[in-house]
């Protein structure tokens, strides 16, 4: 089944890990394309789907320093700069007409990665939606933070909150509307992330891990969609490996008990994939030096099969 209408893949490595306050994302980019999964690597997999496709290797990240005592957000520098690296690198896969398919790093890379996503249909008059799939919200401000780790805020730059650098990335802010907004999976909200979603008003926004429990998740996933269609350009989907229960994904350096099933996981991308209105798709926080014996890098690169379209049957 090919989920993607214009059927060309852009593969795109954002080796970012200096947003986690643990090593290790950075690895994960090179741990999904090389792996073997029964017998292939991810790109032969993709192009069995039925699908063109272009590796078009990592982005350029700047190295990180050591922190500056009191620094909130760490690595800004840093982090600015890479972010003009791979706004650039996104935008070139999307004027080629090919779906980006992005492999992270940290979930930090969502502020440019989506910004670039966000600029590209903003120039065409449309607005893209995005569904965000998590165990946390990601959406403290250097004031709320707990740590002044980016890949903690990048949910609020993109709604137009937090440093100021960061927000108006691109020249442009909010990035996203919250009304085409939808996350699956939260289990671990930080006080201040509370107090910022009920300001926001995304309450009905956030399907939890409780929520889920209660409804199911093919009834969560399926108002997130929703949710997120009414993009008139569609929606993104940035999946954060985490988001998954840590007995099917130990390989995360942000576990909480509690998160997706196996299957679970899979079923909202296929559900996601089924919608046909899934403008590009990437998987972060995959740290291979936390993994056993390899199963959330090779989960990972299963859900990327997912995403694009395969099924059982």
């Amino acid at each position: 089944m090919n989920a993607v209408d214009n059927k060309k893949i852009g593969l795109l490595g954002v080796p970012l890990g200096f947003g986690a306050g643990k090593t290790g994302s950075e690895l994960g980019v090179n741990a999904m394309r090389l792996s073997i999964i029964r017998g292939q690597r991810l790109a032969d997999h993709i192009r069995g789907l039925g699908y063109e496709f272009t590796d078009h290797g990592d982005v350029s990240i700047r190295a990180p320093k050591d922190c500056v005592e009191g620094e909130n957000p760490k690595h800004l520098k840093e982090m600015l700069e890479s972010s003009t690296n791979i706004v650039a690198a996104v935008s070139e896969i999307l004027a080629r007409g090919e779906f980006p398919v992005i492999l992270g790093g940290d979930h930090a890379i969502a502020i440019p990665t989506f910004s670039a996503i966000s600029k590209h249909y903003r120039e065409k008059e449309e607005e893209v939606g995005l569904i965000w799939f998590d165990a946390h919200s990601d959406i403290n401000t250097p004031e709320s933070s707990p740590s002044g780790n980016i890949h903690g805020m990048p949910l609020a730059v993109l709604l137009g909150e937090g440093n100021r650098d960061l927000v108006d990335l691109c020249g442009f802010s909010p990035k996203l509307n919250k009304n085409f907004f939808a996350h699956i999976g939260a289990r671990d909200v930080d006080p201040g992330e509370r107090a910022q979603i009920e300001k926001l008003g995304l309450r009905d926004h956030f399907f939890t891990m409780s929520d889920i429990d209660k409804r199911g998740m093919a009834a969560c996933v399926s108002d997130a969609i929703e949710i997120a269609s009414k993009a008139p350009g569609g929606f993104a989907v940035t999946f954060d490996v985490d988001g998954i229960d840590p007995r099917f994904a130990p390989g995360s350096g942000t576990l909480v008990r509690g998160g997706a099933t196996y299957r679970e996981a899979h079923l909202t991308l296929e559900m996601i994939a089924a919608s046909g209105k899934m403008r590009s798709f990437e998987i972060v926080e995959v740290n291979p030096l936390l993994d056993q014996s390899n199963i959330t890098v090779e989960l990972a690169c299963e859900l990327i099969l997912s995403a694009l379209g395969k099924t059982i049957l």
